[in-house]
């Protein structure tokens, strides 16, 4: 079976390990407050240079200000990993976003990501949140997994990562 542990700083270098490939089949996107879904037909690769460049960055940025991250393991091989951001967001200063979330092609659909989303929430919870933040990408796949844990898309829209990712579909998750 997989293991969990927390992971640090140092295991950066590990994202990398995970394919985070992808058929995406439909998207979403919101109009009117509502979510609408369309055709989308297109295979996104795997990691390039620079997007691993970038979540190495965001991985690190969070884990040296406070934040936490899990990592799934299938022996040595990074599978699956989350981060709890470290700023408390939101008008009363009571949620935790979480910051990355993937699960490599061939382990998904195993419960590896409810197992990460579960353990980062009781993480959110211990360190005072009421909610977690959830700034979706818009494939449907995602979107789909965050409201089957307990995800409600929001209109109280976190403007700086609005402005840093504006198609992602914004959602809260009460802890």
């Amino acid at each position: 079976m997989y293991t969990y542990r927390p992971m640090q700083v140092e295991d950066a270098h590990q994202l990398v390990q995970i394919d985070r490939s992808e058929t995406i089949d439909y998207v979403y996107e919101m109009q009117d407050g509502k979510l609408v879904e369309q055709n989308a037909g297109h295979e996104c690769s795997s990691w390039d240079d620079a997007l691993i460049v970038e979540m190495k960055e965001r991985f690190i940025y969070e884990l040296s200000h406070g934040g936490a991250a899990l990592g799934a393991y299938d022996g040595d091989i990074l599978i699956g990993f989350g981060v709890l951001g470290h700023q408390f967001r939101g008008e009363e200063q009571d949620r935790l976003v979480i910051d990355l979330m993937y699960v490599s092609r061939n382990y998904r659909r195993q419960g590896i990501a409810t197992t990460i989303m579960n353990e980062l929430s009781d993480e959110a919870r211990k360190r005072g949140a009421k909610y977690l933040y959830v700034s979706s990408t818009e494939t449907r796949s995602a979107v789909y997994f965050y409201k089957h844990q307990g995800c409600d898309i929001t209109n109280d829209i976190d403007q700086e990562l609005f402005a840093k990712e504006p198609l992602d579909i914004h959602m809260l998750k009460l802890l």
